[in-house]
């Protein structure tokens, strides 16, 4: 199975597809708003403004898995994420990243790009994967990466057709 394959929802619950990131870069984060590593959102925010226009997508997919530090959803948590951070990015429905509910893709991400001794699970929120334009899953990021230490890597995969 291809990630352009796997079926999300929006934050309004429109269900949809990777497909239609076919040909970007895509930087993937589970994200939750009141996570200590939140202030990374102004950083995943400031690499969509300088290269979205180049073929990048930052996507972030909300999780409640990790000490219960995304209790919003839908508008309210596109809201609060916009109005605390200036997230514009697209933010998606919530979703599992680990256990026996796992979405189908973060199945894909942690199978195609182990963690730390080659773990699969999702350790905490701010996790990042960088896909490249092909859709092959190229690295895996911790929560403690912060988005500015990603970015040389994101443009090599611009930089790439």
């Amino acid at each position: 199975m291809s990630v352009y394959d796997i079926e999300i929802k929006s934050a309004r619950g429109e269900t949809t597809d990777l497909s239609n990131y076919e040909g970007k870069v895509m930087l993937i984060v589970n994200t939750a708003s009141k996570c200590g590593f939140a202030p990374q959102f102004k950083g995943l925010q400031r690499l969509h403004e300088t290269y979205a226009n180049q073929g990048l997508a930052v996507l972030g997919f909300p999780s409640n898995q990790f000490a219960n530090q995304e209790p919003l959803e839908g508008d309210s948590l596109a809201e609060h994420c916009q109005i605390n951070h200036g997230v514009t990015f697209p933010l998606h429905a919530k979703i599992d990243v680990k256990g026996s509910g796992i979405h189908p893709l973060y199945r894909h991400l942690t199978k195609s790009a182990p963690g730390f001794l080659g773990l699969k699970g999702i350790k905490w929120n701010f996790t990042k994967f960088l896909v490249d334009r092909h859709g092959k899953v190229v690295k895996r990021f911790s929560p403690t990466v912060t988005p500015d230490k990603i970015e040389g890597q994101i443009q090599k995969l611009l930089q790439q057709k």
